[in-house]
């Protein structure tokens, strides 16, 4: 289980506050308007950005004083992060190790991960022989090898049309329920919690509100969304 336990995220006059718990496995959607802490929210719990007090607890283990690339969690990211002069098993590499010292059985990691996002035999071209969906697979592929419990995606998709999008988020949800890893994402779209999540958590007015079942948040939107709703 992950924990925000009084969490409250300080920078200028900016203030955000959780206090909150999110099971195991599950995957959960966070929305809310533009500027209010979507992204901020995760890379706090991401270890990027200390907050003011509180605790970030996964599994009953507090993280905080724990460096981001120790934390059990993989993060990715709007750009994806691959590394233009590097060939994408290489890239998938990082994720093992980044002195890219891989042994056999590493390699034999990034082969599988290519082949469960669909890039079989393409580990040798570079991102920009890819199209923009190939890089989001290859991205997702390098979080598989990290094999780490919490998986936190902040609008990595946000570039793809909606038919890519779509694809890319069924792939992800597959992924989840073949690792068990807990999910957490932000996005804008209210189709994309739809088409994914269980739960929703709404960031809005300064809260980072507790994770609802996804399915009657979107049919009997408490207030705080549905003003974020339209």
């Amino acid at each position: 289980m992950l924990e925000l336990r009084a969490v409250d995220i300080r920078q200028d006059d900016f203030r955000l506050r959780a206090d909150l718990a999110v099971a195991t496995g599950r995957k959960v959607a966070v929305i809310g308007p533009s500027g209010a802490g979507k992204s901020t929210l995760l890379s706090t719990i991401a270890g990027f950005f200390r907050q003011t007090s509180g605790q970030v607890v996964w599994q009953g283990r507090p993280l905080d004083g724990v460096a981001p690339g120790k934390r059990p969690i993989s993060m990715l990211f709007q750009d994806g992060n691959l590394f233009p002069h590097l060939d994408i098993a290489r890239n998938i590499g990082l994720g093992i190790a980044p002195s890219l010292r891989l042994s056999e059985q590493d390699r034999a990691r990034v082969e599988d991960a290519l082949q469960r996002v669909g890039l079989g035999g393409m580990g040798g071209r570079t991102p920009a022989a890819l199209s923009g969906g190939q890089q989001s697979r290859a991205a997702l592929a390098r979080i598989l090898v990290q094999n780490r419990p919490l998986l936190l995606l902040d609008e990595p998709f946000a570039a793809l049309g909606p038919a890519l999008r779509a694809e890319m988020l069924d792939l992800v949800s597959d992924l989840v329920d073949e690792t068990g890893v807990t999910l957490l994402m932000v996005s804008h779209d209210p189709a994309d919690a739809r088409r994914i999540a269980q739960d929703i958590m709404l960031v809005d007015d300064g809260h980072a509100y507790p994770p609802a079942e996804a399915g009657q948040m979107l049919a009997d939107p408490p207030e705080a969304l549905r003003r974020y709703l339209g």
